[in-house]
């Protein structure tokens, strides 16, 4: 398995956890658990945003630039319905 395989199920395994605790964190009735699934929420996401960052400077995971007129084409196309 390669490393840019690895990285891309971590990934995938670490936006699936972010939704749990985000639902449990709205859902939850206990201010305590609530605390601490907030908490457990917030060191996820830091963890996403470490790998997503090894990721792009590995070029596991590639970002494109999108011209303005791309954006606005879309815009328009959302606005017309």
């Amino acid at each position: 398995m390669s490393d840019k395989l690895l990285m891309e199920n971590y990934l995938l395994i670490l936006k699936s956890t972010i939704e749990v605790y985000i639902h449990g964190t709205l859902e939850s009735s206990n201010r305590e658990i609530r605390k601490l699934l907030k908490k457990n929420l917030d060191n996820t996401i830091t963890s996403q945003e470490n790998t997503f960052s090894i990721m792009k400077d590995f070029n596991f995971y590639k970002i494109e630039n999108i011209s303005k007129e791309k954006i606005n084409n879309n815009l328009n196309k959302l606005n017309e319905n």
